[in-house]
């Protein structure tokens, strides 16, 4: 009898999740949006439609994957149109250089950048569409623009009494120049940006309309999962089909490019055909990596100082006289473990490729379908759906690419699903390092700071023309992740090239190097033999910024408050042009460390919605938190040690403590938020660990470090 599959959306549904309304965060399928595009619409840029319905569309050039863009950015562009928000509708946008984030340069949601490269497009386009929208209702009443004012999506003319609504005007509208230079609101007229406001995208997840690439479904689609080489590097050498063919359900069994595909008609089929397969792999050079080995390849690469290269140098920081401390730490690797594990529904048939996917990357998707199906990026589409989660892995476009590859060799659609051990294994981690650091002290004071970062250079896949010694300037202060100036001062680099897939983790670089400063700085203060949060101001006279957080996070948590079995640490740190502190505290239970409270103070630049902002700093603390207790992949024989949620472990609710947050008012434009939060908790906790115990903490994750 063949097995029956109950629908994510039908089983929210008969669990009685029903009721919510559809909002902002509405998303059409794609039959719908094809025939709005083909209705008479007011498109005064690539952003924003406005129809004769009162329908204001918003495109997304930034996918949803939690962290709230599908209503923040609707929000920067809805407040300069002086729109009526109910009626705003979002659409993600299509793969199209016209949507190129500038601060990346290329068509990403990654780093945090959302908000600030899309301050001005999206305020700009809604300031020129609300001219417009003005221009053409006073030339229907016969009066100066000047005379007219907007509000809640309609334009009024106070001295003759009279309205017109944005949709009413649409098609009037369309007929105009698009004006340049317009003149966008001062801070003091935003009605939307800045305000709280419930998140509409969360009904949709409620009552199962948000469409998860997991949730795609296409006629006569078929069902896939791929056996992937154990080992990084490795390739099919045989197999034998007859096994996997027998299961039932199980269709056809085709090799691609990275491995095996098991066809069938559902997922449960092929994952059991998949575990069925007999296969055998040339596992190629990587058979005998194990993450002892590569720690011994990078303390021979510190020692030998084989390529290293400087990327920051000032002062004589070997010159300086006083007290010497000095320390090595080691990051492991980290997996994304991302709820919803990796999956792609490709259709590659009559020259097109067709393409579902919850991706980062909307043109390197594009590329990816178009490398898979053998077509011309032009005849790839690339639906995005919503992301159940990210943090960098989605930045990749190799499982876009594997579902090109199975759907042309079955000439027909597919949806490849990844299983949770397939997504643990075969990810690209967030890089292992091997960081040395020197610093000297004397008379209270730090005299010169010193790293050694021996690690492989993410940055350098992204970007490569754009970058010296494997590492761009710009970059350089989020390796280290040091707000302070110190006189003497150096940075050098080992790029460890070592064959393990390494990519972007949720506030990459900083996520690990913050912990490096942070713990190191708080053990040089008592070198020094200064309060640490004292030690650090004395070190950010020249940025105030980052020593208005750190003391508005030591006033709302009490720093120095006494308490039996309850110590306190505190950390600052960096990320793409926002600042974070945190005081934690901290007890020890079972020789670990227990978080009880969380205080955290943000400077963001201008808040879209504080709700938002105070969600994405509670949860990038939580997962900060996660990977610094128990977070670790593992090398042995080539082959990543941990599979499941049992032994890469998450947070579990009972583990995580209580956070507040406190957002530093700012009219500068906004910056991260998503990401900042993640760095500084680490090293807050490792340095109540170090008061509690009396040891000083250079390795994660807490369960191996305090074992």
């Amino acid at each position: 009898m063949e097995a029956h599959s109950l629908k994510r959306t039908d089983f929210i549904k008969l669990t009685g999740a029903l009721g919510a309304g559809l909002g902002l965060g509405f998303i059409m399928p794609a039959r719908a949006q094809n025939q709005l595009s083909n209705r008479t619409v007011f498109a005064p840029s690539v952003w924003v439609r406005i129809a004769p319905d009162e329908t204001i569309t918003v495109m997304l050039s930034k996918s949803e994957m939690g962290q709230g863009v599908i209503m923040g950015m609707p929000t920067i562009l809805a407040d300069e149109l002086d729109a009526n928000i109910d009626h705003v509708r979002t659409e993600f946008a299509p793969p199209n250089l016209r949507y190129i984030d500038p601060d990346i340069g290329d068509q990403v949601t990654g780093g945090s950048t959302a908000a600030h490269s899309g301050w001005m497009p999206l305020r700009r386009a809604g300031a020129a569409a609300r001219a417009m929208l003005v221009a053409a209702a006073a030339k229907q009443w016969g009066v100066e623009p000047s005379e007219c004012t907007t509000r809640a999506g309609s334009v009024y003319h106070r001295r003759s009494n009279r309205t017109a609504t944005y949709g009413s005007l649409a098609i009037a509208a369309s007929a105009l120049p698009v004006p340049t230079d317009v003149p966008l609101k001062s801070p003091d007229r935003f009605t939307l940006i800045g305000k709280p406001r419930p998140r509409t995208d969360i009904p949709l997840k409620v009552n199962g309309s948000a469409q998860y690439g997991i949730d795609v479904r296409v006629p006569n689609m078929k069902y896939a999962a791929i056996a992937r080489s154990p080992v990084f590097g490795g390739r099919v050498k045989s197999f034998d089909a007859r096994k996997a063919k027998a299961v039932p359900g199980v269709i056809d069994v085709v090799q691609i490019s990275n491995g095996v595909a098991i066809v069938a008609k559902n997922t449960w089929a092929a994952f059991q055909g998949k575990n069925a397969l007999a296969i055998v792999w040339d596992e190629g050079p990587n058979a005998k990596v194990s993450t002892e080995s590569l720690f011994a390849e990078a303390e021979h690469l510190a020692r030998t100082r084989k390529n290293e290269r400087v990327a920051i140098s000032r002062g004589k920081p070997d010159m300086a006289a006083g007290t010497v401390v000095q320390a090595e730490y080691r990051a492991p690797f980290l997996a994304h473990a991302a709820m919803e594990p990796m999956n792609t529904t490709a259709d590659v048939r009559d020259g097109r490729c067709e393409v579902w996917t919850p991706t980062q990357v909307q043109l390197r998707a594009q590329a990816a379908a178009a490398k898979g199906s053998g077509l011309p990026p032009e005849r790839c589409t690339i639906h995005t759906t919503f992301l159940g989660g990210g943090f960098g892995r989605r930045l990749e476009a190799d499982y876009v690419q594997e579902a090109a590859e199975v759907s042309k060799a079955i000439q027909g659609p597919v949806k490849v699903t990844w299983t949770r051990e397939d997504d643990i294994k075969g990810d690209f981690y967030r890089a292992m390092s091997l960081d040395v650091v020197r610093g000297v002290v004397s008379g209270g004071e730090l005299k010169a700071l010193s790293y050694q970062v021996v690690q492989p250079s993410w940055i350098r896949r992204w970007h490569p023309p754009e970058f010296k010694n494997g590492i761009d300037a710009e970059d350089l202060n989020e390796v280290i992740n040091a707000p302070y100036f110190v006189p003497n001062f150096r940075v050098t680099y080992i790029d460890h090239e070592h064959g393990i897939p390494i990519g972007s983790w949720r506030a990459t670089n900083a996520n690990w190097h913050g912990f490096v400063t942070e713990t190191f700085i708080d053990e040089l203060a008592h070198a020094a033999g200064k309060n640490p949060l004292a030690f650090r101001l004395s070190l950010l006279k020249g940025n105030p910024r980052a020593a208005n957080v750190l003391e508005l996070a030591a006033e709302k948590a009490g720093w120095g408050l006494k308490r039996d079995g309850i110590a306190q640490g505190l950390a600052v740190t960096f990320w793409h042009g926002s600042y974070a502190a945190m005081v934690a505290d901290v007890s020890m239970r079972d020789k670990m460390p227990k978080v009880h409270r969380v205080v955290a103070v943000v400077d963001c630049g201008t808040v879209i919605n504080p709700d938002i902002v105070a969600q994405q700093a509670q949860g990038a603390t939580n997962f900060g938190l996660s990977a610094a207790l128990t977070g670790k992949i593992t090398i042995a024989d080539g082959r990543v040690v941990q599979s499941n949620f049992y032994d890469y472990t998450v947070l579990r609710m009972a583990d995580a403590p209580s956070i507040e947050v406190h957002i530093v008012p700012s009219s500068a434009p906004p910056k991260a938020i998503g990401e900042v939060c993640t760095p500084p908790i680490a090293p807050a906790v490792g340095n109540a660990v170090a008061v509690l115990t009396g040891k000083r903490v250079r390795m994660l994750p807490f369960v191996d470090a305090l074992a």
